[in-house]
């Protein structure tokens, strides 16, 4: 019985690790659920910055792909998960870098988003501490929502609007060349 016990404890152990990816000092789920849809890892990695890592970052969706267009452009449930590695990330620093990732992800072409881009900003109303988690998820006839540590916070409507925030990370002009690798399982 001893034996069965032990067995049966491994196990457990071994299946609740690999239902998680470590990615430097985050633990990131494999799956998610979001608007009662089960979301598998894409694929994750690091945000650095001058040698430092500054968050963990994971993409989830409800199958794998490796095409950053077909993914910015589905209008279906999705999610990035950004765990903060680094005290270095602040509010106004995530403002700022979502404001540039915007920049680069439309070309330039902020007037039909900056208002949108404003109140998205407006959602990260706290200070960013290490261990946070922000999902930003979109949700088919929802939109753009972005939860923190597990709380939703807000959202903003549109596909237009979560193709240009998507492409932050997996554009052509990303935010981290190797996160977007990385993210969409390269």
């Amino acid at each position: 019985m001893k034996k069965l016990s032990i067995l049966f404890i491994v196990f457990v152990t071994f299946i609740s690790v690999n239902s998680q990816t470590k990615v430097g000092d985050a633990t990131l789920p494999n799956t998610v659920k979001f608007n009662e849809e089960k979301l598998i890892i894409n694929g994750a990695g690091i945000r650095e910055k001058f040698f430092f890592d500054i968050y963990a970052g994971a993409l989830y969706l409800k199958k794998k792909n490796t095409s950053a267009s077909t993914i910015a452009k589905a209008d279906e449930t999705m999610a990035i998960k950004l765990h903060i590695l680094s005290g270095m990330m602040s509010r106004d620093k995530m403002a700022s870098a979502l404001r540039e990732g915007f920049k680069k992800s439309t070309n330039g072409n902020l007037k039909p988003y900056n208002k949108r881009i404003e109140k998205f900003i407006g959602f990260i109303n706290n200070e960013i501490e290490v261990d946070q988690i922000y999902d930003i998820v979109y949700e088919k006839g929802k939109g753009s929502i972005i939860y923190k540590d597990g709380v939703e916070k807000g959202y903003v409507t549109g596909l237009d609007f979560k193709e240009a925030l998507f492409n932050i990370w997996i554009g052509s002009k990303p935010a981290d060349k190797g996160l977007k690798k990385e993210m969409l399982g390269n």
